[in-house]
């Protein structure tokens, strides 16, 4: 990066992503579709290639952009082609290649961008033979470092130019004082197309570079400034756009009114295409709504098992709502009314049979749980300031649930002094087969792990469907395999540091049997009818 600021937000992303960070080669295995409604933008090297080669062009010149278009940037695409074809090529073809890859929070959603850059180019501000494709790439905001990835990259594809404009891949420094300097520019806006332009490696790539343009308010045109009549322009920044389209503000009358950089009632004409600047409003308006796609993640079905359920919500997003219903198509909480207990409570406790519900298949990472909240607690995809949360540390090589009809009160300690966390009892099954989220499967009990959480006690029941292939050769934790014992522990202990938190506390590495295990369950079985009984859950 060239420089350190603590809440820079790609440098936040990697400090808070523990001791070590991988890199290497990667082997495509199969071509991945994000399901997300955008994967006719996303083409592969050979099939642009092939989009190139189709179009007859003698020049392919690139542009990569991770913000909306305006007229400020249909300038540096139009001047190019200008000066290709001053050069004498016939038929330059401009490739606009938005990124797909992670943005920070306030970037424009990558559905909103693609969108806007489509209507860009059907309106006419951009050649009607644009090719845009989504670039899979993140955006880690490291300015003259990070252009030169921008620009090598789409050589490697087929580019021949590349457009650098002022600042590229650059990002303000945050307020954060424990840095040399607070504010202002990370990187000199100049830094990027210099270092650029003496890059080696380039080949016969060549670089357009442009400096700053502006609005010119005597003909509604973005153009680099004229000293000689500076009165005449306009510099619109991104916030003041931002700003604009907030507020829902029209387009300008022909003539600018002559107090605009004061009041900005209006967006000045031609400097975005109508419809281009609705979507910029639907988006500003109403930021917060959970439909947009901040970034490329694969938008994957559920995995839900066969039965009685009704589903709202995409999957994905923290609407999506899976309810459990009745034979007669009434609503029922997968905690309140399956009973924890097959047969009969003293039956099931000699053979350890109990009744899980599965919320999260084995190789599922979406986190998903029973929501206590909502009535008839249906099972919704759990968030975090708004957006869905994974399990980031490794793809989950078990069946995650709870038991019904169990609750970990936490006005009750146990004899370390730790309360229940106020959730229904969690439960890890690991047998052979993915189970469908909203089983209902009779599971054997093994044994369990105390996990302490800020000073809550968070038991995890070690299961195993009883009619799995493995089940009959299991009876108590000494029947687990080592090695998978030590793999539930390590993932009990260190699943949230993926998230850049500290590392969970175990009262022991060593899994407690069976009989401690149902000691638990008869115990939160017991807490849970005093609750419904007083009213408390």
């Amino acid at each position: 990066f060239g420089g350190m600021d603590p809440d820079h937000p790609y440098i936040k992303e990697m400090m808070a992503a523990g001791p070590h960070l991988l890199g290497g080669e990667i082997e495509l295995l199969e071509r991945i579709r994000y399901n997300d409604g955008l994967d006719s933008y996303r083409l592969t090297p050979q099939e642009l290639r092939e989009r190139f080669i189709a179009s007859g062009t003698d020049a392919v010149y690139a542009f990569q952009t991770r913000n909306p278009t305006h007229a400020g940037h249909a300038y540096l695409m139009q001047d190019a082609g200008r000066q290709l074809k001053a050069m004498g090529y016939k038929k330059p073809l401009l490739w606009l290649t938005p990124l797909g890859g992670w943005t920070k929070d306030d970037d424009m959603p990558l559905d909103v961008r693609i969108h806007q850059h489509q209507v860009i180019i059907e309106e006419g501000m951009l050649p009607a033979d644009t090719v845009m494709a989504i670039w899979p790439s993140p955006m880690i905001y490291a300015g003259p470092t990070e252009v030169q990835w921008h620009c090598k990259s789409r050589r490697n594809v087929g580019a021949r130019f590349f457009i650098t404009g002022r600042d590229p891949a650059g990002i303000k420094r945050s307020k954060n004082e424990n840095q040399m300097q607070v504010g202002g520019d990370f990187y000199d806006g100049n830094h990027g197309r210099y270092v650029l332009q003496t890059s080696p490696g380039m080949g016969e790539m060549k670089i357009l570079s442009f400096s700053k343009v502006v609005y010119d308010k005597l003909d509604n045109r973005m153009k680099p400034p004229d000293k000689a009549r500076e009165s005449d322009f306009l510099s619109i920044s991104g916030s003041t756009m931002r700003a604009l389209a907030k507020k829902g503000a029209p387009p300008c009358p022909d003539s600018i009114p002559a107090n605009w950089e004061e009041t900005k009632p209006c967006i000045p004409n031609g400097f975005m295409a109508k419809r281009g600047w609705e979507l910029m409003i639907q988006y500003y308006q109403d930021p917060a709504n959970t439909k947009w796609i901040g970034y490329s993640r694969m938008m994957s079905e559920p995995l839900v098992a066969p039965g009685h359920f009704v589903t709202k919500g995409k999957f994905g997003k923290p609407s999506w709502t899976l309810y459990f219903q009745d034979a007669n198509g009434e609503n029922i909480s997968p905690w309140h009314d399956i009973p924890l207990y097959p047969h009969s409570q003293d039956h099931s406790q000699e053979d350890r049979i109990v009744t899980m519900m599965v919320e999260i298949p084995m190789g599922r990472m979406e986190k998903l749980e029973v929501n206590k909240e909502t009535e008839f607690n249906p099972i919704k995809q759990d968030t975090k300031n708004g957006k869905p949360r994974y399990y980031k540390y490794g793809v989950p090589f078990f069946n995650y649930g709870m038991l019904p009809q169990t609750w970990e009160n936490p006005a009750k300690k146990d004899q370390a002094g730790h309360c229940g966390d106020g959730d229904p009892l969690d439960v890890m099954e690991i047998g052979s087969r993915q189970l469908p989220t909203g089983s209902v499967v009779q599971v054997k009990v093994l044994g369990l792990y105390s996990l302490i959480d800020q000073g809550e006690v968070d038991y995890k029941i070690i299961v195993i469907n009883k009619d799995d292939p493995l089940a009959s050769s299991m009876r108590t934790e000494a029947d687990i395999d080592a090695a998978v014992k030590d793999r539930l522990a390590d993932w009990l202990k260190m699943y949230k540091t993926a998230e850049g938190k500290a590392v969970n506390e175990l009262t022991s590495d060593e899994m407690e049997g069976p009989l401690k295990a149902m000691s638990v369950i008869k115990e939160t079985n017991n807490y849970w009818r005093e609750g419904r009984e007083n009213g408390k859950i």
